[in-house]
């Protein structure tokens, strides 16, 4: 099968990687969000405000246009569930409408959640409190939404109501439901792997194996578990890990990469599509496999700041 591999960035539009060409679109705009939308085309956010969908003959059009800042989205059947920077949540139907979801605004342990922040040349920055992946379980049961910094609430009704699950100081920075087990889903966490048999209700954190515990992206690839990691998020280098699902024990490096990709894997930056497996590090190197992580080539080199990166 032939994939396509696509990486959006924070300032150059987005990239697609094909065989024989790499194509740009929106050059010069901010995208992000980037997601496979279970078409065979993908979903994007452009210049934080308008939400777009790519068709399976590669044709971008108009889905929403927001009045607030959007961060990510997932579609589930006919709906768009799609996170915003001020940590909100909005759901948009197959026509356009958009309801934003008051239970999430009303979950418990709201008030506790903060903006991630870092100390860098002796200035503090950092995100600003919000919405920063999304996933749901494969039977469509349960929504997860990651908040950084407030956890993952977990929706089993549609979004109508909210629940914490996992404490909000492990400073979770994406969530990540398996294809075809509903039980499963990870976390890359500030604290380590986390990972949920309970399709997201409980969580339990490890970091066996790590060379460090700062986590910032996770995926599945086929009966194997990927993380990847860094000593903190402005690293200059990161590794990725892998485990098969049914095993204990540490995690080891995957072979095939550079033994240090270029700064970290970051969320969304890297995404699973049947047996193809594609990430950036935040040089803007993408490392494509088409052998579940197995073996691996680099695709493209010299696209830095990428937001995101989908298969389809």
């Amino acid at each position: 099968m032939s994939w396509l591999t696509m990486m959006a960035t924070w300032g150059d539009g987005l990239f697609t990687l094909a065989a024989e060409a790499i194509r740009q679109d929106f050059a010069g705009h901010a995208v992000r969000g980037l997601t496979r939308d279970g078409r065979g085309g993908a979903l994007a956010i452009i210049d934080n405000r308008t939400l777009v969908r790519r068709s399976a003959n590669a044709e971008w059009r108009t889905v929403f246009a927001s009045s607030t800042d959007l961060s990510c989205c997932i579609e589930v059947g006919e709906t768009i569930y799609a996170g915003t920077e001020d940590a909100h949540v909005l759901r948009i139907d197959a026509e356009g409408r958009c309801e934003p979801l008051t239970g999430f605004d009303a979950v418990a342990g709201r008030h506790s959640w903060y903006a991630g922040a870092a100390m860098v040349n002796g200035k503090l920055i950092g995100p600003p409190l919000g919405v920063r992946s999304m996933t749901v379980t494969c039977d469509g049961t349960a929504l997860l939404v990651n908040v950084h910094v407030g956890g993952i609430p977990r929706s089993i009704d549609g979004g109508r109501s909210w629940h914490p699950t996992i404490d909000i100081e492990v400073d979770v920075h994406d969530v990540y439901a398996h294809a075809t087990r509903p039980d499963l889903v990870i976390a890359a966490s500030a604290a380590g792997l986390c990972v949920s048999r309970d399709a997201g209700a409980t969580w339990t954190v490890e970091h066996e194996g790590l060379d460090a515990s700062y986590c910032s992206a996770v995926a599945f690839a086929g009966n194997d578990i990927l993380v990847a990691s860094s000593a903190e998020h402005f690293a200059p280098q990161g590794a990725l890990y892998r485990r098969a699902i049914g095993e204990a024990g540490p995690l080891r490096r995957i072979e095939g990469l550079p033994r240090w990709i270029t700064g970290i894997c970051d969320t969304d930056c890297m995404d699973v599509n049947g047996s193809a497996v594609a990430l950036a590090d935040r040089a803007g190197n993408v490392y494509v496999s088409e052998d579940l992580g197995r073996t691996w080539e680099c695709r493209a080199t010299g696209h830095p700041g990428p937001s995101s990166v989908a298969i389809v």
